[in-house]
C-alpha cells in the first residue's frame, strides 16, 4: 500500500506541472446534421467521426491531459484537413458523394476510426450493422437501372472495340491535355493492378500499372512511389442487367497518374491528365485544371496522394530464379 501511494505521489510530481502546458485546443463550433442524410446514418457519421472530423468535437477529460492532448489535437487538425464534415451543406451532391465513399473505404480497409482512438473511445467504434446501414444508403445515393439487351448488346460491342482498340483514336489523333502530358496508347498492356466500384458515382474501374509501378509493388517501396512509376485508371458506367447483376456499360475516361517528384513539384509531385469518352477528347481546356486533380487526392497525402491499394504482385520470375 505504501508503495503504491509513493508512486501515486510521484507520478503527481512529474505529471502535475506538466498541465500548466497545453497546447491550443481546435476550434470548437456545433454542427447541424448532415442535409440529405437520414436520421440513422447521421447518428452514425456523429458517434464515430465527427470529434476528428468536424468542428464540433466533443473531447472526454483525458484527452485533454497533457501530454496526451499534444497527440490528440493534432490528430483532430489533421483529420479536419483530410475530411471536415463541418463544410458539407459547401459541397455539391458529386462531392459529398465522394466523401462519402472515401469514407466508407477507410472503414472497410480499417483505417477508420484509427484502431488507437477506438482502443480508449470504444463508443466510437463501428458495428457491423452500422457499416451495413452505411454501405445501403450509398447505394441509394447513385441507383443503377435496369437495361434491356438491345443496350447490352450494344456495350458488348463498344467494350470488345475498346479491348481490340477498333473504335480508339490511334496515338497520332489524339490531342496532348492543357499541362502539356500525351496521351500513352499502350496502357492495356500493363498489369492490372486493381479494380474498384465506385458507387458514389456509378461507375467501374480498372486500374493499370507500368513496369516500374508494379517493381515498386513487388518491393513494397511505394510510400513514396518511384520516378518513372505510371497508374493509368479506366472507367465505365455500372449497369444493372435483368437478372440484377452488374457489369460495365458505357465507357467514361481514362486518367494517368505519372510520379516525377521534381517534375511535377507543383502538383504534388504527379503528373495528371485525363481523356473522356470514346474519341479520347482531353479534359480541361487549361493546365490549371490540374487543381481539381490534386485537391480530389490531398486526402491521401500521406499515402503519396495515391488512393489505389495494389493488388500483392509476387514476382514468380525471381522466385523460379532461387530455386
Amino acid at each position: 500500500m505504501k508503495k503504491r501511494v509513493l508512486v501515486l505521489i510521484l507520478l503527481a510530481i512529474c505529471v502535475g506541472p506538466l498541465q500548466f502546458v497545453k497546447p491550443e485546443e481546435p476550434e470548437y463550433m456545433p454542427v447541424n446534421n448532415l442535409t440529405g442524410i437520414p436520421e440513422e446514418v447521421n447518428s452514425i457519421i456523429r458517434n464515430s467521426c465527427f470529434n476528428c472530423h468536424s468542428t464540433e468535437t466533443n473531447l472526454e477529460w483525458y484527452d485533454k491531459f497533457t501530454p496526451a492532448n499534444f497527440f490528440v489535437y493534432d490528430h483532430i487538425r489533421k483529420g479536419r484537413n483530410a475530411m471536415d464534415f463541418s463544410k458539407w451543406d459547401s459541397l455539391a451532391p458529386a462531392q459529398q458523394n465522394a466523401k462519402l465513399y472515401y469514407s466508407l473505404n477507410k472503414i472497410l480497409e480499417g483505417e477508420m476510426p484509427l484502431p488507437s482512438y477506438t482502443a480508449i473511445h470504444r463508443n466510437a467504434k463501428l458495428s457491423d450493422r452500422d457499416i451495413q446501414v452505411l454501405k445501403e444508403f450509398l447505394l441509394t445515393r447513385t441507383p443503377r437501372k435496369p437495361i434491356d439487351s438491345i443496350q447490352i448488346d450494344e456495350i458488348n460491342k463498344q467494350f470488345s472495340d475498346f479491348v481490340s482498340q477498333k473504335s480508339i483514336s490511334s496515338k497520332k489523333n489524339v490531342q496532348p491535355t492543357a499541362n502539356g502530358i500525351e496521351y500513352i496508347s499502350d496502357y492495356r498492356n500493363w498489369k492490372v493492378i486493381n479494380i474498384s466500384d465506385r458507387f458514389d458515382n456509378g461507375t467501374m474501374r480498372i486500374i493499370y500499372g507500368n513496369d516500374v509501378a508494379v517493381k515498386a509493388i513487388q518491393n513494397q517501396t511505394i510510400n513514396p512511389w518511384p520516378d518513372g512509376a505510371i497508374f493509368a485508371k479506366t472507367a465505365w458506367k455500372q449497369l444493372t442487367n435483368p437478372d440484377g447483376s452488374i457489369s460495365t456499360g458505357e465507357f467514361v475516361q481514362v486518367e494517368f497518374m505519372i510520379k516525377g517528384a521534381k517534375k511535377y513539384a507543383s502538383t504534388k509531385g504527379w503528373g495528371w491528365a485525363r481523356w473522356r469518352g470514346m474519341d479520347l477528347k482531353p479534359y480541361g481546356e487549361k493546365a490549371i485544371f490540374t487543381t481539381e486533380c490534386t485537391a480530389c487526392h490531398k486526402p491521401m497525402k500521406s499515402n503519396d496522394y495515391v488512393f489505389t491499394k495494389p493488388f500483392y504482385l509476387k514476382d514468380y520470375s525471381q522466385k523460379s530464379k532461387t530455386k
